[in-house]
């Protein structure tokens, strides 16, 4: 999906974490605003530098992560 060139991981912005291309806004804090149910509007409104595909390509992002992660149970 070309929605991921959206996100860029450089070390010299914000520690390396994965951000929106050119700007300072951290996917996780996308993430995070979309999980708590902030509307996309509002999230919009927020960050006017950011566009619809950009909540997209974050929401992606974290999928492609997910997908390639492994889970292992903890034996508590």
């Amino acid at each position: 999906m070309h929605l991921i060139n959206r996100i860029e991981i450089d070390p010299m912005v914000c520690n390396g974490k994965p951000v929106i291309r050119g700007t300072r806004i951290p996917v996780t804090v996308i993430l995070e605003q979309v999980a708590v149910g902030e509307s996309w509007a509002k999230l919009l409104a927020g960050y006017p530098e950011l566009k619809e595909e950009d909540i997209r390509a974050a929401l992606f992002y974290a999928r492609e992560s997910l997908d390639h992660s492994e889970i292992r149970a903890v034996n508590a």
